[in-house]
């Protein structure tokens, strides 16, 4: 029987292992083609295609049933959940996975693309440019049709050139950029403050003029220090929560 294929993770090993693959998967799953097959690989072959052991792959799984984005059943195997969908705060650690799994399973719409003018705030990121390859889209729960967040994107034009309007339809930014052109990223600094809707928002989300907002902020760097993309997404106040775990060393 076909088996789904989930994405590969460089594991960083200064973070718990079964959470990288945890979100890893998580990812993957949330992201996935709905042609893609519905049973997962057995934990071997989980294991062996992450390179963890057993013990790790299975806490891996433990969390991803814990959420309901899958069912183990005894000896028939691990499926996915056809309804999964992401209900849970994400919890950062610092893996570039669990950003791509939280901007991970939503219906997504690509309002716009093109080049724009580096907006003044931005400056700092871009210093030496006057524009930026500018990608805007709206997400939306897949069942109720609901927005649930916007997303701007201002890439650094080289980068931009590369990246297929399609893939952002059905991937976060930051799998594309890793996945799909090819960006070594090494790190996201991610910042979250509360704000009133202004009138493009609120149009966009569906919300009263002035209500409360989660804005999201996330500057991508590639492995020369660049920021290569800065990320502005606004999520409706009362559909997302944020959970950040710091580690003391």
């Amino acid at each position: 029987m076909t088996t789904f294929a989930p994405d590969s993770l460089d594991l960083n090993r200064k973070l718990p292992l079964w959470y990288q693959v945890s979100q890893s998967l998580r990812a993957s799953i949330l992201g996935r083609s709905p042609k893609d097959p519905l049973r997962l690989p057995t934990e071997d072959a989980l294991a062996a295609h992450y390179g963890v052991s057993v013990l790790t792959m299975r806490q891996a799984l433990k969390e991803l049933e814990a959420e309901g984005l899958i069912s183990r059943h005894r000896r028939r195997g691990t499926f996915i959940e056809p309804s999964a969908r992401r209900g849970a705060p994400v919890r950062l650690l610092g893996s570039v996975d669990t950003i791509v799994a939280q901007q991970s399973g939503m219906s997504t719409e690509l309002l716009d693309h093109g080049p724009t003018a580096v907006p003044a705030d931005l400056a700092e990121y871009f210093p030496e440019l006057t524009e930026v390859g500018g990608f805007r889209r709206l997400r939306s729960d897949e069942e109720t049709g609901e927005p649930t967040n916007h997303a701007c994107n201002y890439v650094r034009p080289d980068v931009a050139a590369l990246i297929d309007p399609r893939d952002l339809v059905r991937w976060p930014m930051t799998k594309v950029l890793r996945d799909a052109v090819g960006v070594r990223i090494s790190r996201i600094t991610d910042t979250v403050e509360a704000r009133l809707a202004d009138p493009e928002t609120a149009r966009l989300l569906r919300v009263p003029l002035l209500s409360p907002i989660l804005h999201y902020t996330g500057v991508t760097y590639d492995e020369d220090g660049r920021p290569v993309d800065v990320a502005r997404i606004h999520y409706r106040g009362d559909r997302f929560s944020f959970t950040v775990t710091l580690e003391a060393h």
